[in-house]
């Protein structure tokens, strides 16, 4: 029987038993083939956005280079079931779900908690003044022009309450906060404890003895309703007013390209300074793009794939388990490590020359995709200046619509736009449909092909784009200190998202002396006298 040496940390077989090992191997292999079959035959894509790519979505297409011509060479791969889903599916939308019912019930609890204590709030002062007229009518007192006037203090006096918490506390909410709002706690407790000691006191000093005077009983609703303006005063500074005067400076940096902003807050917590930094980066920051990242991978990678390593002496023998051979293995895969890092310190003193001829010559081709771009954008506008001249003749009813001049003009630039987004790796930021809305709504506000041109030629913020790219985007706060504490000089902390995270690092502005020098007007005056000259 021949016998097969490969080199490995096993130990010895005999023929038989190296058959039933090769056996066992091919089976397992085969197993192996089996499962991942049916692995991929069940991962499918469930969130898809609802309009079609331009150019078809490049997550999908990976790093590989496309050809100009897609359109007639792009070929349809099926081979999965597309209502199968894997295990890993399964759990992931179980947890989503339990998440969103978790926030939503959350929401909901909160909501009702705050409903609960405005009709408490609103309906004491309320319930101080007609109380004693259900309870002991025949012993009040008459109320005289001093406590009808009392009526309409109060009256305008809850008008005004009402429409400052309206505008104070029942705002749309902007986001889900993973903590509770300390301050905005503190006021609700503080208004719980207010309104239950005022009702402690009226029902032992008013309801218990039926107190006859009831121009008292509105004087002391009204301390009540003087009470809860000046809270409500008091929520408008720590809300409000607390956070206005800058006191750091964040430096907001995006994890995947470098982009960097910063940012002046007040005195925030951790969680909110989060919230202010998210809604600033949806307006400054240019729109995340990871197909941009992928020629630096692909560089390499095929930077490592050109590196081989060659075994001149042939095939090793196949070592015991326990031996001089495992040292024999060790010494090989050193070398060979050895081996690539030297060829890699070789190959890497001629890479800044491979990187800087891609670099131009990616540079070349959008400098030209974007020549032909701009010619083909002015020649589509030229023809609808001409449309226009000519429905101007036409009757009313033959007026062609915005939405259909734009669907007759595009293709005479959907070939170049495709090319020169394809190039710019923006082609999974536009959608076609989208594409001619902004064709349709140039058209209709009379814009010139350049205004058209902007939004593809210069990658603009997150809100740009459609909401597939930022409404669904969920965002983890990671942080060493708690969420609830404020903001302090050198703290860090990370908002992670799917794709990338946004680093924050938080400086205190310092303290700035200012000194004042006075300078006398007096000192920059001059005399100029001149000398007479004598006769001769």
């Amino acid at each position: 029987m021949d016998t097969e040496s490969t080199y490995s940390g096993y130990s010895y077989y005999s023929g038989r038993s190296r058959g039933s090992h090769r056996h066992g191997e091919r089976s397992r292999d085969r197993h192996k083939t089996r499962s991942k079959d049916s692995r991929s035959e069940k991962s499918v894509t469930i969130n898809t956005p609802p309009a079609e790519p331009l150019l078809g979505d490049s997550a999908v297409r990976g790093e590989q280079v496309q050809d100009d011509n897609w359109g007639e060479t792009t070929t349809a791969v099926t081979g999965t079931s597309e209502h199968s889903l894997s295990q890993e599916d399964i759990v992931r939308i179980t947890k989503d779900l339990e998440d969103s019912v978790g926030l939503d019930c959350r929401r909901y609890f909160t909501l009702a908690l705050a409903v609960i204590l405005g009709l408490l709030v609103f309906l004491t002062p309320l319930a101080f003044l007609v109380l004693p007229h259900l309870l002991w009518p025949e012993k009040l007192q008459s109320c005289g022009t001093a406590c009808e006037g009392l009526f309409i203090s109060v009256a305008f006096k809850l008008l005004i309450l009402l429409l400052a918490v309206w505008a104070l506390f029942f705002r749309p909410r902007r986001a889900g906060l993973p903590r509770v709002f300390v301050f905005r706690a503190l006021l609700a407790v503080l208004v719980l404890l207010f309104v239950v000691s005022y009702w402690l006191f009226y029902g032992v000093r008013i309801l218990d003895s039926q107190d006859e005077n009831y121009q008292g009983i509105v004087q002391y609703a009204v301390s009540l309703v003087d009470a809860l303006l000046f809270i409500h005063y008091l929520a408008i500074v720590l809300l409000e007013l607390r956070q206005l005067q800058p006191c750091f400076s964040v430096c907001v940096t995006r994890s995947t390209d470098g982009e960097i902003r910063h940012y002046n807050l007040g005195q925030l917590s951790i969680q909110r300074a989060a919230l202010a930094i998210l809604e600033h980066y949806y307006c400054d920051f240019p729109v995340s793009n990871p197909a941009l990242l992928s020629a630096s991978k692909s560089r390499a990678a095929k930077h490592l794939a050109g590196l081989k390593v060659y075994n001149v002496d042939g095939e090793f023998p196949e070592a015991p388990a326990e031996g001089p051979g495992n040292n024999a293995a060790a010494g090989l895969v050193h070398s060979q490590s050895r081996a690539m890092i030297a060829a890699a310190a070789r190959r890497r003193d001629t890479s800044h020359n491979e990187l800087y001829y891609e670099e131009a010559e990616h540079e070349r081709r959008v400098r030209k995709r974007k020549a032909r771009l701009v010619v083909a954008v002015e020649e589509a506008f030229t023809h609808i200046k001409r449309m226009q001249e000519e429905e101007q003749k036409k009757a009313p009813g033959d007026v062609m619509d915005p939405r259909e001049a734009a669907q007759a003009i595009f293709p005479s630039m959907a070939r170049a736009l495709q090319k020169y987004l394809r190039t710019t790796k923006q082609q999974h930021c536009h959608s076609m449909e989208s594409i001619q809305q902004h064709l349709a709504f140039c058209i209709t506000n009379n814009m010139t092909p350049k205004a058209f041109l902007e939004s593809y030629l210069t990658p603009g913020p997150t809100l740009q784009y459609s909401r597939d790219h930022w409404r669904a985007r969920q965002w983890t706060l990671i942080s060493e200190a708690s969420v609830t504490s404020g903001l302090k000089d050198g703290s860090v902390f990370l908002l992670r998202c799917v794709d990338f995270s946004l680093v924050v690092t938080t400086k205190k502005i310092p303290y700035i002396q200012m000194s004042e020098e006075y300078i006398d007007p007096k000192s920059h005056k001059f005399v100029l006298r001149l000398q007479s000259e004598t006769s001769v």
